[in-house]
């Protein structure tokens, strides 16, 4: 999805901002769309096969407070999420899935 998202847009990027509703899921846009700031932590910058540039991954400061001590992986399924996250047409959305490390 990401080789896909990437060749219709261009360079991504991911945040999760930790809210309510939509707030909880990862949000896939165009690199640079989303304007983070002091209250983002930038957790990872994904290597995705046939994509030249990493993904950068951001955090709310306080959804990373409570997600610290797991080891998260960025998955896809299919159902339609809501809001304005790139893979939304698509009939697939992001999540997060996690493990205590």
């Amino acid at each position: 999805m990401l080789r896909k998202l990437h060749a219709a847009h261009g360079p991504l990027m991911f945040h999760q901002s930790g809210g309510c509703c939509d707030g909880s899921a990862p949000m896939c846009y165009p690199a640079g769309e989303f304007r983070t700031g002091g209250s983002d932590v930038l957790l990872a910058s994904l290597a995705v096969a046939g994509v030249e540039e990493p993904v950068p991954f951001w955090m709310s400061t306080g959804q990373y407070e409570l997600w610290r001590h797991t080891r998260l992986i960025v998955d896809v399924v299919e159902g339609r999420g809501s809001g304005f996250s790139l893979e939304a047409p698509e009939g697939v959305r992001f999540l997060i899935r996690s493990r205590l490390i």
